[in-house]
C-alpha cells in the first residue's frame, strides 16, 4: 500500500475527532474546535498537492465544526476558503459555498462583505455558467448592500453589469431604469460626471434596439437638461445620427455612423452586438434582413 498523504492523514485524524465520543450532534465546544482545525490542516495539505475538491471538501466540515462552537466569523472564513478552493473547477460548489459565507455576513450585519462575495457569485455565473440571468440578480443584489453601505460607486459599478446583462437578455427597460439610475448618481459628483454620457448612450441604444426612437429622442433631450454639456459629446452625436438614421430607414447612413465612431472609440463587444440587433431592425418589413 502507498504511504498516506500528509492531507489524509490530517483528514482521519479529523474524522476521528469529530465522529469521538458522543458523536457528532452533541459534542463539547473543545472537540469541534480541535476537528475545525484538523480539517483545516487537511484543505491547506490538500491545497498544496493541488487536489481542490478535497480542499473545499475539507474547508466546508472545518466551516461545519465552526458552526457547532458558534464561531460565526471563523465559520464564514472557512466557508471563504472552501469556495476559493471550489473556484478551480467546481463553480457549482464554489456559489453553494459563497451563499454559506453570505449567509453568516448577513446575520451579523456584515453587509459590504456579503456584497463582495454577492458579486463573487454574479462572476461564477457569468464566467463559468454563462447563466446571464442569475448573474444578473446576483449583480443587482450586491449593488443593493453596497448601496446600502454608502459604498455608492461600487454599488454603481455592479448595478451597471446588471443594466449590461438585462439589455443581453432584451430586458430593455429594465436595463435603461438602471443605466439612468446610475447616471442620476454619477451625475452628482465631479469624480464621476464624465462617465454619464457612456450610460445615456446605452440607454438610448436599448431604446433603438426597441425599434423606439421617439423614446430614444425624448432622452436625448431630457439628458441635454440634465447636463448640458452632453449635446457636445462624441457619444450624443452618435446618438443622434443613429436615431436619424433609423427613423429615415437608412441602413448605410446607420453603418457609416457606426464606422465613424469606432475609427475614433473602440467598440466593445456589448454595442457591437446590440447595434447590429438595432440595424436589422430598420426597415425589417421591408427587407429580409438576415
Amino acid at each position: 500500500m502507498p504511504p498516506k498523504s500528509p492531507a489524509q492523514t490530517f483528514l482521519e485524524k479529523a474524522d476521528k475527532k469529530a465522529n469521538s465520543s458522543s458523536g457528532w450532534f452533541s459534542s463539547s465546544s473543545a472537540r469541534w474546535e480541535e476537528a475545525g482545525d484538523l480539517y483545516q490542516q487537511a484543505a491547506n495539505s490538500f491545497k498544496l498537492e493541488k487536489l481542490f475538491k478535497e480542499a473545499g471538501d475539507c474547508f466546508a466540515r472545518e466551516a461545519e465544526c465552526r458552526e457547532k462552537c458558534k464561531e460565526t466569523n471563523d465559520a464564514a472564513n472557512a466557508w471563504w476558503n472552501a469556495a476559493k478552493a471550489y473556484k478551480r473547477g467546481f463553480p457549482d460548489l464554489a456559489i453553494q459555498a459563497l451563499t454559506q459565507t453570505i449567509v453568516h455576513f448577513t446575520q451579523s450585519g456584515r453587509f459590504r462583505q456579503a456584497a463582495d462575495r454577492e458579486k463573487e457569485i454574479g462572476q461564477i455565473y457569468l464566467q463559468e455558467q454563462h447563466d446571464l440571468r442569475r448573474a444578473c440578480e446576483s449583480y443587482e443584489r450586491a449593488g443593493d448592500w453596497y448601496a446600502q453601505e454608502d459604498a455608492i460607486a461600487t454599488a454603481n459599478a455592479c448595478f451597471k453589469d446588471a443594466a449590461d446583462l438585462h439589455a443581453e437578455l432584451e430586458e430593455f427597460p429594465a436595463a435603461i431604469a438602471r443605466y439612468e439610475q446610475v447616471a442620476d448618481h454619477s451625475l452628482s459628483s465631479a469624480l464621476t460626471k464624465y462617465s454619464v454620457k457612456e450610460y445615456w448612450l446605452r440607454s438610448m441604444l436599448c431604446c433603438l434596439a426597441m425599434k423606439d426612437f421617439v423614446s430614444a429622442k425624448r432622452s436625448m433631450s431630457r439628458y441635454g437638461t440634465l447636463d448640458t454639456t452632453f449635446s457636445t459629446t462624441r457619444e450624443a452625436k452618435f446618438a443622434s445620427a443613429l436615431i436619424e438614421s433609423f427613423e429615415a430607414g437608412d441602413q448605410e447612413a446607420f453603418t457609416a455612423a457606426v464606422v465613424e465612431y469606432d475609427q475614433v472609440t473602440k467598440l466593445d463587444n456589448w454595442k457591437t452586438a446590440i447595434l447590429l440587433k438595432i440595424k436589422k431592425g430598420i426597415q425589417q418589413d421591408d427587407d429580409d434582413l438576415t
